[in-house]
């Protein structure tokens, strides 16, 4: 995408900031070409564990199994173990508590919310046929 490069200065930037509470860098291997990218991703935490969500078309997320992953959070690096998690259910769980935290991110992934502004599990189990979630589990945790 056109932006990341300007999402990256920034989140490596002292203006980190303004983005940093919910997005952040995820450096890794490639797991055919044996390269390193990095990429900017929305996140949620959830005690030692950083959550991020992706759509399927996307191949980013097909090098994360069992893969150590550098992360920029919050001006920080940091690191971890990725797992890209693919099961139709899973995902659904995991996009469940991931919108639960973040009911905001909801209407984006065309996700409606009931009247306690929970997320409908109908749209989050549609919504999963065509995302996968990254769970990273940070190190030392």
């Amino acid at each position: 995408m056109w932006y990341n490069p300007i999402m990256m200065w920034l989140l490596r930037s002292p203006l980190h900031t303004t983005l940093s509470g919910n997005t952040m860098i995820i450096t890794y291997t490639g797991r055919k070409s044996g390269k390193m990218f990095s990429t900017p991703v929305n996140y949620i935490r959830d005690g030692d564990v950083l959550w991020t969500v992706s759509l399927r078309q996307r191949t980013w997320w097909r090098s994360l199994h069992d893969s150590p992953v550098t992360l920029r959070v919050r001006g920080k690096d940091v690191t971890g173990v990725a797992n890209a998690i693919t099961d139709q259910q899973q995902v659904t769980d995991c996009l469940m508590v991931y919108l639960r935290k973040a009911p905001q991110i909801a209407k984006y992934i065309g996700v409606g919310l009931d009247a306690s502004g929970q997320p409908r599990l109908q749209d989050v189990a549609e919504a999963a046929r065509t995302r996968v979630m990254v769970r990273v589990q940070l190190s030392g945790s």
